[in-house]
């Protein structure tokens, strides 16, 4: 219903075959993401740093494809989008990767390859697993988190930062964000992100929530 009610408001579209989402966590609340996307009609890829979860989902056949190249995930979303296959594709790895590589496409194409975007991460934890930094591999994050939690946090942030970066270069040019409730906003905000919203409140994101905005 979030996906389709995003695509109803934000897209004028009732029918989002063709239409690209793109998302992070496959854990547990998140895990439905890649299910609700084929549902919807689109082609959703959503990332995810532990392998586990993917795994987990693709056995339950919610999502239907895996890959850790980023490079096989662009060509994936090209077919699907222009043949409009609705697709569920995991990506293995770290989504602040996979929202540089589409600023990097449009950058270089002129195109914009996603529609609708959001994050499911945990970033209601950040700082103890919730959220893993972009600049470390996932075991690699895990050891930094339990030998230097203070170097962990200033890297989520950092991670945060660049992560909002690339989601406002494609909002600009037209693509959907909203924030799914998991803090992600906020937590963007504290570490310095440029999140606010122009004119506003210092409590008024440039964003909407999913709640208030798409449920609501």
């Amino acid at each position: 219903l979030t996906v389709l009610n995003a695509g109803r408001r934000y897209l004028k579209a009732e029918d989002l075959s063709g239409k690209v989402f793109v998302t992070s966590g496959l854990g547990g609340m998140s895990g439905a993401q890649a299910k609700a996307a084929v549902i919807a009609g689109c082609v959703g890829i959503i990332a995810e740093v532990d392998e586990a979860a993917l795994l987990k989902r693709h056995k339950q056949g919610w999502l239907m494809e895996i890959s850790n190249n980023l490079d096989h995930c662009i060509a994936r979303l090209r077919e699907a989008r222009k043949n409009k296959i609705a697709l569920s594709l995991g990506y293995h790895g770290n989504v602040v990767d996979l929202w540089e590589r589409l600023v990097y496409e449009l950058d270089t194409t002129g195109e914009l390859l996603v529609d609708l975007g959001s994050d499911q991460t945990s970033c209601h934890n950040p700082f103890n697993g919730g959220y893993y930094p972009v600049q470390l591999g996932f075991e690699e994050g895990k050891l930094l988190l339990s030998s230097n939690p203070g170097k962990f946090r200033t890297l989520v942030q950092e991670s945060l930062k660049r992560h909002v970066a690339a989601i406002n270069k494609l909002a600009d040019k037209g693509m959907f964000f909203w924030d799914y409730g998991n803090a992600f906003l906020l937590e963007a905000q504290r570490a310095g992100a440029d999140v606010a919203k122009k004119g506003a409140n210092k409590t008024e994101f440039r964003y909407p929530s999913y709640v208030q905005h798409i449920m609501g």
